[in-house]
């Protein structure tokens, strides 16, 4: 009898009810931080609050590992994926022109700069899945996917694996393996690194030199000893550097992924290049073999007076491209 007028008291019962409320809070939030969670710190990397008010620097966990990216503006989501041997970086020029017109993100790759290194999946396909499940998470719809280097082969794999949930794909400056002439390009000389950041060896030369060697690639020009060094120490350590290698070990499985397909895509694409690129004089065929394989919205694009690193030579250029295609309108 008391303990049933215990258990029957209005107080108790209400105390009750809301420890159980909090306890479910607290569970809620503790599965988040498994299940998937995005952070944002506005203040974390001065080079954020150099973009201009708005923007923030973000953390989401994805697929098994952990994703940074930087945020700002509003309107229809841009997803901007960077090449090798950059991060988010690559962007900043072109970042505060377009958040006027859509919520541009511009994402690490795994394992490169505030991304978490990962024992694996660095083929395109599941590359693409760490973009799909931050897309997921930071609840868009419908992005315009802008992939440059390697980061066009993840974008292509998106568009392969998840074309619904995409309003446009844009791929600049790169092949795609697996599609023609993908091996008459890996016998170009100007591409030798290809072939060498598939061995062993890259660990094992470029380790403590990462400044040295990005400085090959990135050129006096249009790259700051400041922006090189930047470049360094998003590979700043063995497990950081192992995965920008691992992106081209894993070049073989995407050949496989990416011959295998030929379904038609009706989602409108975009392949473009460098007036003065590696992969111009090949330009053509990529895009032939492209729409033999199933991209039968596919258009053109040259952007002038510019070689591989078009978002730094002409970034005018290239956001007016971006804007050109970008619109939930396309």
């Amino acid at each position: 009898m008391e303990h049933d007028g215990f258990r029957n008291n209005p107080f108790v019962t209400a105390l009750f009810d809301t420890c159980r409320a909090a306890l479910a809070l607290c569970l809620l939030a503790a599965c988040g931080g498994v299940w998937g969670q995005t952070t944002t710190d506005p203040s974390a990397d001065p080079l954020v609050s150099q973009l201009g008010a708005g923007f923030t620097s973000g953390d989401a966990n994805v697929n098994g590992t952990t994703l940074h990216f930087v945020r700002g503006g509003n309107g229809p989501a841009v997803i901007l994926l960077h090449g090798f041997p950059q991060d988010w970086y690559e962007f900043h020029k072109v970042m505060p022109r377009l958040a006027t017109r859509y919520t541009v993100v511009a994402v690490d790759l795994r394992g490169v700069g505030g991304s978490a290194p990962a024992p694996s999946g660095y083929d395109a396909a599941n590359l693409a899945e760490d973009i799909h499940q931050l897309i997921a998470q930071l609840h868009f719809q419908k992005v315009y996917l802008v992939g440059h280097d390697i980061g066009g082969m993840v974008a292509y794999a998106f568009a392969r694996r998840f074309p619904e949930d995409a309003r446009g794909i844009m791929i600049l400056d790169v092949a795609i393996p697996g599609l023609d002439p993908w091996q008459e390009i890996l016998g170009d000389p100007l591409l030798w690194h290809v072939r060498f950041h598939q061995t062993d060896l890259p660990e094992r030369l470029v380790t403590g030199r990462q400044f040295v060697y990005f400085r090959y690639f990135l050129g006096p020009e249009h790259f700051t000893d400041a922006d090189a060094a930047h470049y360094a120490a998003s590979y700043r350590d063995p497990d950081h550097l192992r995965s920008a290698f691992e992106t081209y070990r894993a070049f073989p499985a995407n050949e496989t992924f990416n011959a295998e397909r030929r379904n038609n895509i009706d989602l409108p694409m975009v392949f473009g290049v460098g007036e003065h690129d590696a992969f111009t004089p090949y330009a053509s065929k990529i895009a032939g073999a492209m729409r033999a394989h199933g991209c039968i919205n596919l258009k053109t694009e040259i952007v002038k007076n510019s070689a591989h690193y078009i978002f730094e030579e002409q970034p005018d250029l290239t956001a007016a491209l971006i804007e050109k295609y970008a619109s939930s309108r396309n």
